[in-house]
């Protein structure tokens, strides 16, 4: 590489510090032309290449745009220039997974939030009793906070090697993380910002990937590579884990029903788990063949709903009996959903699996759709991987490719 491309790279290494102890994942064939072996080596450093070959490709101004909100490369333009020009002339605009958009009555307005850490892939925003919107920036590790009224970001660096997947608030207002790379589970003093980690006991227990909180305090969490479920007692520091068994089914979103039982997604399998946070002792449900989900959503009747991945489906299980029904998301099979979140008996999830990534709201009584093209910035990047609720019925959502924050609100 020559002296400039090694400068450069540095410089984009800068802002995402982890990454390059993360190894590196098999990479695609990308075309020939002046510029790839630079594509080849920054843009690895935070993400596969398949990144690029499957978006929707943009113009020159956009892929600029794009870069831009991903690593600071004014201090090379030269080369800067080249990667775009590059990126503009192999990956122009295409339509291969274009969104079919359901049209509707409702409007939505888009607050917007650009975190100041490039090439964190900021994600998973969630509200606070105070107003304040915390985030996690999983490449950057950082947890980050803002106040939506001033617009002031604050960012807190980790412990190193944390890499945090998620993030939950207890009842007292700090902030929980889950150290997805160093077998962590982490709290932060929202007042002093001191923090204070939780070791796994088992070193098999790498991953601890989504936490929720019981009434009394008691965290459930998964391990999603692990295969594996935890309890966290934070009074005690006590960690309990149970293995599941196999095949593997990656176990993946939590949520906490109204009686205090867990229940988690399985992201690999056809499966729910309901798990007791007292005894540990783990049920499984099915779901048709062929499933798989991430999140899942209560309403207000205690029937648990989720995105079905695999199928394409919105789907909604009876905890009590099983029973299962499910919906067609508007883009079938390629919809892909991902985050997912109840609001008022409304169902919000978006559509990963297309481009441009779809915010969708779905009515269980009517059974009608809407859906909305999610921008960041002046493009359409990046996919949604968590929903939550502002305590206002807003929705918190994000854009990690451009390390954006969303507030969504909606108006008729």
């Amino acid at each position: 590489m020559s002296k400039l491309r090694m400068v450069l790279a540095v410089s984009v290494c800068a802002f995402i510090p982890l990454v390059a102890q993360t190894a590196p994942a098999p990479q695609p064939a990308m075309p020939d032309g002046p510029g790839k072996q630079m594509v080849e080596t920054l843009c690895t450093t935070c993400h596969n290449l398949n990144q690029i070959r499957n978006s929707s490709g943009y113009t020159k101004e956009h892929w600029q745009e794009l870069i831009a909100n991903m690593a600071d490369l004014s201090g090379s333009p030269k080369q800067r220039d080249e990667i775009v020009n590059y990126l503009a002339t192999n990956f122009p605009p295409n339509d291969r997974r274009k969104a079919k958009q359901v049209p509707g009555d409702l409007k939505i307005n888009i607050q917007e939030w650009k975190v100041p850490t490039l090439g964190q892939r900021a994600r998973d925003p969630v509200e606070t009793a105070d107003g304040m919107i915390w985030w996690t920036g999983q490449f950057g590790n950082v947890v980050g906070r803002i106040n939506p009224k001033t617009g002031e970001m604050k960012e807190i660096a980790l412990p190193a090697g944390a890499k945090p997947h998620s993030i939950t608030p207890d009842a007292k207002g700090n902030i929980w993380y889950t150290g997805n790379a160093n077998g962590t589970v982490g709290m932060i003093d929202a007042k002093t910002f001191a923090i204070k980690e939780y070791k796994m006991p088992d070193p098999m227990a790498i991953d601890p990937h989504t936490a929720e909180f019981t009434a009394d305090g008691t965290m459930i969490f998964s391990l999603q590579n692990s295969q594996m479920v935890g309890r966290l007692i934070p009074a005690t520091g006590e960690v309990k884990l149970i293995k599941l068994s196999a095949p593997e089914k990656n176990p993946y979103g939590v949520k906490i029903d109204k009686q205090g039982i867990a229940w988690i997604s399985c992201a690999e399998s056809n499966c729910i788990l309901r798990v007791d946070p007292k005894t540990m002792e783990l049920t499984e449900l099915k779901l048709p063949e062929g499933s798989s989900a991430r999140r899942l959503a209560f309403t207000s009747d205690g029937m648990l709903w989720y995105g079905n991945e695999g199928l394409g489906t919105v789907g909604r299980i009876d905890t009590k009996t099983g029973a299962v029904k499910e919906w067609p998301s508007p883009n079938g099979k390629m919809a892909v959903p991902y985050g997912f979140e109840v609001i008022n008996d409304i169902i919000w999830y978006n559509e990963s699996g297309v481009r441009p990534d779809m915010l969708v709201r779905f009515d269980p009584k009517t059974e009608k759709f809407q859906s909305w093209p999610i921008p960041s910035g002046n493009v359409y990047s990046g996919i949604v991987r968590h929903i939550r609720a502002a305590r206002n019925g807003d929705l918190l959502i994000h854009q990690s490719a451009t390390n954006r924050i969303m507030r969504v609100s909606v108006s008729k």
